[in-house]
């Protein structure tokens, strides 16, 4: 059976869902697991800026950027949800995720201890969420790739290549990735397809293949930790101060 590559783009994806219907609350994370580390090759840490581009069947689109981390096991999203873009995305949305102070939101996905924190600088104030799968190394998977051609992608020569992944149960996720020759073949451009028909674009952009400090995959140390989303909404509303 083939998945499409659970890369960083589906949590983009589920953020801007969230927040098209109003609802801050914790979105579904992707596995961030060895199968990931396999598609970027020998570049297991980097930052970068990402622009991610989703259309669906329908021909819905929406458009968004972060700044991301990632080192092996562990990743970090900075966002801000106003600043997403989607023709069937209520106006209302930006407006009311600023006044909740959570239009600002930088998830960080710990799979190397099975947990993520979903962090709100303008609350100062952060949930943990457990029950994550724990990060299995890239050795356990194995990457097919077959080469398609060669194209300059956002001034860079890139090799572009199919790319098949199969963990080690089985299952395949297939993706069209666009490797950065003057990079270290860093995967600079990634093209996913999902089973329900949604092509999802990422373009990395100001790549560091420098490893990210380890610092960045904790919340600040001076924010206040709720048990859930719900009592942090609650506190919230209740006017308390987040810190």
């Amino acid at each position: 059976m083939k998945k499409p590559l659970p890369i960083l783009t589906s949590i983009i994806v589920a953020l801007t869902l969230v927040t098209a219907r109003a609802q801050p609350g914790p979105p579904p994370t992707p596995n961030f697991d060895g199968g990931m580390d396999k598609l970027f090759g020998d570049n297991p840490g980097f930052s970068a800026t990402m622009e991610m581009h989703s259309t669906d069947p329908t021909g819905k689109e929406i458009t968004m950027s972060a700044k991301m981390a990632h080192a092996e096991g562990k990743s970090r999203m900075e966002m801000d949800m106003s600043s997403m873009q989607g023709s069937h995305i209520p106006p209302q949305a930006a407006a009311r995720m600023k006044q909740m102070g959570m239009s600002k939101v930088t998830m960080i996905i710990r799979g190397d201890k099975g947990f993520s924190y979903m962090v709100y600088p303008d609350m100062k104030a952060y949930t943990e969420m457990t029950g994550r799968e724990k990060y299995k190394a890239a050795s356990e998977y194995k990457a097919d790739v077959t080469k398609l051609g060669q194209e300059t992608v956002d001034g860079h020569d890139c090799v572009k290549n199919k790319v098949v992944v199969t963990d080690p149960t089985g299952p395949t996720r297939e993706s069209t990735v666009w490797n950065a020759t003057d990079l270290k073949k860093f995967p600079i451009k990634i093209q996913t397809t999902s089973e329900k028909g949604n092509v999802t674009v990422v373009l990395f952009k100001d790549v560091n293949l420098d490893k990210p400090d380890d610092a960045q995959f904790d919340p600040p140390s001076d924010f206040k930790k709720y048990d859930d989303m719900m009592s942090l909404m609650m506190s919230r509303a209740r006017g308390a101060p987040p810190q």
